[in-house]
């Protein structure tokens, strides 16, 4: 038997879509701001320039993006740092999604060559293109995931476990509906009063200067 929810069992959801909408558009910007390391923008006759014409993609800074075909926001799938002074790369998470990249030569492909299935190296630049996926051929089970889950790629060098439908919790051990109200409900409440507060304590300040 189902049952509706009441008011109060409404809010906190609507706390918890508050608090999502925020993070995700926060971790958004931070991936985003890959496409701007150096200034420029993708020339067309590039390898990544060609790749993101062919993929129906389009032109941010350094970046190719494209809406995959799930309907998900924009993500990075190609990446062009060519003429770049760049001497290192610390982090390249936010360009996990892509398919091609072009770096300087002194900076390797992110996870290593193995990760890639073409390495090359010319005209100064490295060219990183077709990443491999870390889990097995199958698709099915990885030796390294827990029972109860599925491998899937997370980037060059990189795959992530993920439960299959019924199972959640630690190592996928726990059977059922994973209870999100009382898991986020805390979470996102907690997050709005600090953020109220917050706001009430400048509005003071501001009124006593």
């Amino acid at each position: 038997m189902k049952m509706k929810a009441g008011c109060s069992q409404l809010k906190p959801v609507v706390l918890i879509l508050i608090f999502n909408s925020c993070f995700y558009a926060s971790y958004q910007l931070t991936g985003l701001q890959v496409c701007e390391l150096c200034s420029g923008a993708v020339l067309n006759g590039s390898a990544v320039g060609m790749f993101c014409s062919s993929s129906a993609g389009r032109i941010d800074g350094r970046c190719c993006l494209r809406i995959s075909n799930t309907g998900d926001p924009e993500h990075i799938i190609g990446l062009d740092l060519s003429n770049c002074s760049l001497t290192h790369m610390e982090d390249l998470q936010g360009a996990s999604t892509a398919l091609i990249m072009i770096l300087p030569q002194d900076i390797f492909c992110p996870g290593g060559n193995t990760s890639w299935e073409k390495v090359e190296v010319k005209d100064g630049n490295r060219l990183c293109e077709g990443q491999r996926n870390m889990c097995n051929q199958t698709g099915q089970l990885s030796l390294t995931c827990p029972e109860n889950s599925l491998c899937g790629p997370y980037g060059p060098g990189f795959f992530e476990c993920s439960c299959v439908d019924s199972y959640h919790g630690y190592k996928c051990l726990r059977e059922g509906e994973f209870p999100a109200l009382q898991v986020f409900g805390p979470l996102g409440a907690s997050t709005v009063v600090i953020s109220v507060l917050l706001w009430v304590t400048q509005r003071r300040k501001a009124k006593s200067l």
